[in-house]
């Protein structure tokens, strides 16, 4: 019963602290990886590439490595608990969305528009504010929490720990423009190769929470409309369980995109920012006693 003990402490212990308002160690490997990539994106495509994959693996295989290999036995389990905690994401989402309803529900536009800016991409002025929050917390509900979480069972604190470092990589070099469009080929394919399982059992999760006939419905007609082979599944099939109308025209630095409808029913308002919160909650909540209850049969068959 250890695994569903240490999992469950970290949960806690992650929506008890929260972000670390300084010295986040996310940060400090962020400002590493830009300056890496920095000196390293240049030359013809395929040498971008080959150093992109260079410092994908400096990055992200040295620290995990270590700890899978050297984890003292005897204290693993306060190692894993913590590794599990820095990689999960439950209440960093939670504290970055939940303001947009807020601000939302006193009438002021400008603060939720710029609050949503910070976890989107798009142009702030151009921006839906609810299908954008939406969308961002069905999106991130599988980056920040369920997949660290599946790799953690998987393979311990050195599994979500691989995860969160290659997810955040991805972040930041994985875009397909003329800056990393090959020098962050390969940490984008490791990313949809790390997100593939996680995110249909997100995705299963999220319909087995609401209207699951109409989520499964628009999983499998809609989510090959997205251009994420895994935020597709994710998102269709919480929109659907939601039944709220996601997608639309987008613009990104300055230039529109017309990117397909998907899910069912009226576009999101306010408060669908918040049920998409507690359909991630609830989907941790699903994933804990699901971990618990299996664990516990296999103790008791033993």
């Amino acid at each position: 019963m250890i695994l569903s003990a240490v999992v469950s402490g970290a949960i806690i212990l992650d929506w008890l602290t929260g972000e670390p308002q300084r010295f986040h160690p996310l940060v400090g490997f962020g400002i590493v990886a830009g300056k890496l990539e920095s000196s390293l994106n240049s030359g013809s495509p395929r040498w971008r590439k080959s150093k992109g994959l260079v410092a994908l693996l400096i990055l992200a295989v040295p620290l995990p490595l270590l700890w899978y290999i050297y984890q003292p036995y005897s204290w693993s389990w306060l190692g894993d608990l913590l590794l599990l905690w820095f990689s999960v994401g439950h209440r960093s989402l939670y504290d970055h969305i939940q303001p947009i309803a807020t601000a939302l529900d006193a009438g002021d536009q400008e603060v939720a528009r710029t609050l949503t800016s910070r976890v989107v991409s798009r142009d702030k002025e151009a921006l839906n504010i609810e299908v954008s929050a939406v969308e961002s917390t069905l999106e991130n509900g599988n980056d920040a929490v369920f997949a660290a979480l599946f790799w953690f069972v998987l393979l311990g604190g050195a599994g979500a720990l691989f995860y969160r470092f290659v997810n955040t990589l991805d972040a930041m070099w994985g875009y397909r423009n003329l800056r990393f469009n090959d020098f962050g080929r390969f940490t984008a394919q490791l990313d949809d190769l790390l997100n593939f399982v996680p995110a249909r059992l997100t995705a299963l999760s999220f319909a087995l929470l609401g209207h699951t006939r109409q989520a499964l419905s628009c999983w499998q007609n809609q989510a090959h409309l997205l251009a994420s082979p895994n935020g597709g599944p994710v998102m269709t099939s919480g929109a659907g369980t939601l039944g709220v109308l996601l997608g639309g025209a987008t613009r990104y630095q300055g230039q529109w995109q017309d990117k397909p409808y998907f899910g069912a029913g009226e576009p999101p308002v306010t408060q669908d920012i918040r049920h998409a919160l507690r359909l991630v909650s609830k989907t941790l909540a699903l994933w804990v006693v699901i971990l618990w209850c299996t664990e516990g049969f296999v103790w008791l068959q033993a």
